[in-house]
């Protein structure tokens, strides 16, 4: 386990460092694309009561037009209250924090006045700054809250960023975590050869966020070395991602169950083999048929089947389900039933929409 950061309370540190399931929040609006704020507390009651260890709040899910549409503050505000009103449990909650230097430090300094306890900075608008502009941005934003690294993937707008790069990032030291999802395996590798390079392995918790890779990722050691020759096993610990932000309860059995596995040292196979059904899934949630187009009306689609959403709507009506997106959903869940939970959300729906 990564020793505790002293950056956040005791009982956050335990959540984060022990590994945990931490859905990336999505948002809520009516049949108007006003922001609905009955259908938000009710989603977050969902995550809460799936047993969600936290929540990332203002990230690519959450949709980043929410700035634009002057939403950031109200929707983070919103999350953190009513994480604090419905549970008396400790979670990490984390905030989106992206655009240039002077956004992303104005974001991080709202993210910690509402009382969350780390950034998941986003690099993306800074595609065409080179390695010491994008170190010193960093730098400036964790001097105002704790960070959690983010390698996104270059088809919803990521940006490169090699060993060299994660190897001076990790040896910030108000970075506690890293989330990584290029959904590729070599800049997946990279990012660890990064984070022992830096010798900061017990000091970062790492997060997957490789919805293709999820299972695999959370079961398997990664072994590398160092120049010297010093072997160092790796793990991925939990997951930040947007396929956790539907059928929740069903995904925080499944970290359950790769966390205990990875304790014993032995993968059982017919867990290891759930990897197909996960990534099929997410294949038709996240569209990737067409280039991940309705990643994000994917997991509304989900949510407002559920009843858990007003309106299935995005924010840009140009962000919508892709031609035969929701067949592909239809026909996975057919599939997959032990993967849902319909039940779980219908017994609790009306007690979450109070």
């Amino acid at each position: 386990m990564p020793f505790l950061p002293s950056e956040l309370p005791a009982p956050v540190a335990r959540i984060l460092s022990a590994g945990t399931v931490i859905p990336a929040h999505p948002l809520a609006l009516d049949a108007e694309r006003r922001f609905d704020e009955r259908h938000m507390r009710a989603l977050t009651r969902y995550y809460l009561d799936a047993g969600a260890g936290g929540l990332a709040v203002g990230v690519h899910t959450t949709q980043f037009a929410i700035r634009e549409a002057g939403l950031y503050r109200p929707v983070l505000e919103q999350v953190m209250a009513t994480v604090r009103d419905w549970s008396t449990e400790p979670r990490v909650m984390i905030a989106g924090i992206c655009g240039p230097t002077r956004q992303a430090v104005h974001e991080a300094r709202i993210a910690r006045d509402l009382g969350y306890h780390a950034g998941l900075l986003s690099l993306a608008a800074l595609r065409d700054a080179g390695e010491e502009a994008l170190l010193a941005h960093c730098r400036e934003v964790a001097e105002v809250l704790p960070l959690v690294g983010f390698y996104l993937q270059p088809a919803v707008g990521g940006i490169r960023l090699p060993v060299s790069f994660w190897r001076r990032f990790f040896t910030l030291e108000r970075v506690l975590a890293v989330k990584v999802a290029p959904f590729d395996r070599y800049a997946t590798l990279e990012v660890l050869e990064g984070l022992v390079e830096a010798g900061a392995e017990r000091r970062i918790a790492l997060y997957t966020g490789n919805d293709d890779h999820i299972l695999p990722d959370l079961l398997l050691p990664f072994r590398l070395r160092r120049g010297d020759g010093e072997e160092v096993e790796l793990r991925f610990i939990g997951g930040l991602l947007g396929h956790w932000a539907v059928w929740t309860e069903r995904a925080v059995d499944l970290h359950r169950r790769c966390r205990e596995a990875a304790a014993r040292g032995a993968v059982p196979a017919d867990l290891l083999g759930l990897d197909a059904a996960v990534t099929g899934m997410n294949a038709a949630l996240f569209d990737v048929a067409n280039g991940f187009a309705g990643c994000i009306a994917g997991i509304q689609q989900v949510l407002w089947r559920q009843g858990l959403l007003a309106s299935p709507l995005c924010l840009d009506p140009n962000e919508r389900l892709s031609p035969g997106q929701v067949e592909a959903i239809d026909r996975v869940r057919r599939l997959w039933p032990e993967l849902l939970d319909d039940g779980f959300v219908a017994a609790n729906r009306a007690r979450w929409l109070a």
